[in-house]
């Protein structure tokens, strides 16, 4: 889609009105809205083809009402054979430039990859505005920027396994530092055997593919901070020899959301030229079966030397995170942020829903900064707390820690301060963990997120930087 800002001044010709409303007083058409039983709610829309309009209700001046408004209404510019829409911006709507631009974009995307036939349609939006300034200018140049990234994350996170494995994803790696000017650094399984990254290197024995460690580095000139993001990049999780039953495989090519999130977020970090060295560290494995899987009461070795002994092969992302952050704080010194981003636990969605990014760390400042962030920005979080009790079920009576807990209960909680334990003690305030098991991948429509993937985690860490500028 093609978004334009054109001055109220300027001639127009688009094709069809788009109307966003919050109450129907004062519109040319409420009397035959109000036969259609219209109503101003989110998610409520009527198109009027004799009138060439497309009207959308909105409940609230945020963000998500917004957002999903616009989007609600592409979908359905999406069916008709019109090639261009407008919407006359009112102060309100200026305001929120950024939800209308990205709901708009984020709503238009659809994953056909693999459809036989494919619908190739141009559309073009046109935002007419009193005056063209240049802080609108600059929302609309971030915001395609922004979502050009959720749906670069989106797309990696659809594609199937058979086609999106770990040279694959280290490939489409290079491919993303290329087109932003950043440099694109990939490991293989000799490296993790060298560097001693033993419990990233035994999840992923058992796969045809090489498992890769990928690091994209951005370091623009003076930069003011140093900021690290690991992603957990399972492209497949068959779930090793504590294998998955069958319903529980269908969707694990979403196990690669966290590494996928962390690529595209570097892409939109250069672009959008922020101010700040950025590192990306993905863990890129495949989880299979076979005579050299690794297996339950296996103890590995991790990069910093811990012993973990394992009782469940299924419990695997851990373990990659567990040396891909190790790696990350011996090759880079003086970081200021450290955030780790993972599909890790069911149980994080049974806790807070398959919607909400479950957030968890020891420095409560920061992981109420990188909640507001994520509100902020159009996702759903909350905090996940530590306790001194979930501690001692991850205690291993043969080995340093076990990689799952004693308790069915607090999964989430368990495996985030698993975690902890690969984070070294001048980072421990630094460091956030991110479970987004839940809003990574939803087989069902929301708002303005399609089927499949959603590109969890890309806005919130976008405008979290975004806010250490302000």
């Amino acid at each position: 889609m093609k978004i334009n800002l054109v001055e109220k001044s300027a001639k127009n010709s688009s094709d069809i009105e788009i109307v966003l409303v919050k109450t129907l007083d004062g519109l040319k058409d409420s009397e035959i809205l109000e036969i259609l039983d219209f109503k101003a709610k989110d998610e409520s829309c009527v198109l009027l083809a004799e009138s060439k309009k497309i009207y959308v209700g909105f409940e609230e001046n945020d963000y998500d009402s917004i957002a999903i408004a616009i989007a609600t209404a592409i979908k359905k510019f999406q069916t008709t054979k019109f090639k261009s829409a407008k919407i006359k911006l009112c102060e309100v709507l200026e305001n929120n430039l950024k939800a209308l631009v990205e709901g708009a974009l984020l709503g238009e995307y659809k994953f056909t990859h693999y459809k036989s036939e494919k619908e190739n349609k141009k559309i073009e939006l046109n935002l007419i505005v009193k005056e063209k300034t240049p802080e609108l200018e600059k929302v609309l140049k971030e915001s395609k920027i922004i979502s050009k990234a959720v749906n670069k994350t989106r797309t990696m996170v659809n594609t199937a396994p058979a086609d999106f494995y770990p040279s694959v994803m280290a490939e489409v790696a290079q491919e993303l530092a290329k087109d932003a000017n950043i440099s694109c650094e990939v490991y293989g399984e000799k490296y993790l055997e060298k560097n001693k990254m033993m419990a990233m290197h035994s999840v992923g024995r058992a796969s045809i593919h090489e498992s890769k460690l990928i690091h994209l580095s951005y370091k623009p000139k003076n930069a003011t901070k140093k900021i690290v993001l690991v992603g957990k990049g399972l492209t497949y999780d068959s779930g090793g020899l504590s294998l998955k039953p069958s319903d529980s495989m269908v969707g694990m090519k979403m196990d690669k959301s966290g590494g996928c999130a962390v690529l595209s977020t570097l892409w939109a970090i250069a672009k959008l030229g922020l101010p700040f060295e950025v590192h990306g560290i993905v863990g890129a494995v495949e989880n299979m079966i076979g005579g050299n899987a690794y297996k339950p009461d296996d103890i590995l070795k991790a990069k910093n030397g811990k012993t973990i002994e394992v009782r469940n092969t299924d419990a695997e992302g851990r373990l990659v995170l567990a040396d891909c952050l190790c790696f990350a704080q011996d090759e880079i010194k003086d970081i200021d942020y450290i955030f780790d981003y993972a599909t890790l636990t069911g149980a994080c969605v049974v806790g807070v829903g398959q919607y909400t990014t479950g957030i968890m760390g020891n420095n409560e400042i920061l992981k109420r900064n990188a909640v507001l962030s994520a509100l902020k920005s159009g996702e759903y979080a909350t905090t996940l707390d530590f306790n001194r009790y979930l501690k001692k079920a991850i205690k291993s009576e043969v080995a340093d820690i076990c990689n799952v807990a004693n308790t069915r209960y607090g999964g989430a909680i368990t495996a985030g301060m698993f975690l902890d334990n690969f984070i070294y003690d001048e980072n421990k305030e630094k460091w956030i963990h991110f479970d987004i098991a839940g809003p990574a991948y939803v087989e069902s429509v929301w708002g303005y997120n399609p089927h499949g993937g959603s590109g969890a985690g890309v806005r919130m860490t976008i405008k979290f930087l975004q806010n250490l500028i302000d």
